[in-house]
């Protein structure tokens, strides 16, 4: 059975589906309907992500996409390591601004449930790191939106320095959160 953790923001959660290892290699049930069902989080997704990372130190995030094109990510790594971070996006929340981080690995074989309403991004830890992760809506460029990396509002700890980041030029460009299109 899957264990599902709830990490420092409640809504945010980690997923470790058992895997099955014999002489032959493993076999693993990675994403069954009843496991958010049973947390209360049902959400039917509707597209899967593939992303491959060359260099260790690729940055991908802050993204997020506003309604009606609000995504739940239940992220996964296929090959090698990252560093997941999840910001919460909602002014109304509480914990608005605040973030969660967590290693995720292939050899951990665990997952991240980023829920609407939050910013996620991700830092690769090894070369040739591959990232699966589904969502709950289809990608929509008008609802596109993403949030500085090194805001220090947000003020993520990364586990690299600045100089070992490789961001896109959309993500260099991306705004401060004060600045941003968020969640009411």
């Amino acid at each position: 059975m899957v264990e599902i953790r709830r990490l420092e923001l409640d809504e945010v959660l980690e997923l470790h589906p058992p895997r099955y290892t014999d002489h032959r290699g493993f076999f693993s049930e990675t994403y069954s309907d009843q496991w958010l069902e049973e947390e209360g989080k049902a959400s039917p997704f509707v597209q899967d992500n593939h992303s491959f990372s060359v260099e260790k130190g690729t940055l991908r995030g802050l993204h997020y996409q506003l309604p009606p094109m609000a995504q739940d990510k239940l992220v996964r790594v296929v090959r090698g390591r990252i560093y997941d971070v999840a910001v919460d996006i909602r002014r109304s929340s509480p914990t608005f601004g605040r973030w969660v981080g967590l290693e995720i690995s292939a050899e951990k074989w665990n997952q991240i449930l980023v829920p609407k309403g939050f910013a996620h991004g991700f830092v690769t830890l090894e070369p040739d790191t591959e990232v699966v992760y589904k969502v709950s809506a289809l990608y929509a460029k008008e609802c596109e939106r993403a949030v500085r990396f090194d805001d220090l509002q947000i003020a993520v700890e990364w586990p690299l320095r600045g100089e070992d980041i490789i961001l896109s030029e959309k993500d260099e460009a991306a705004p401060f959160l004060s600045d941003a299109d968020v969640f009411d």
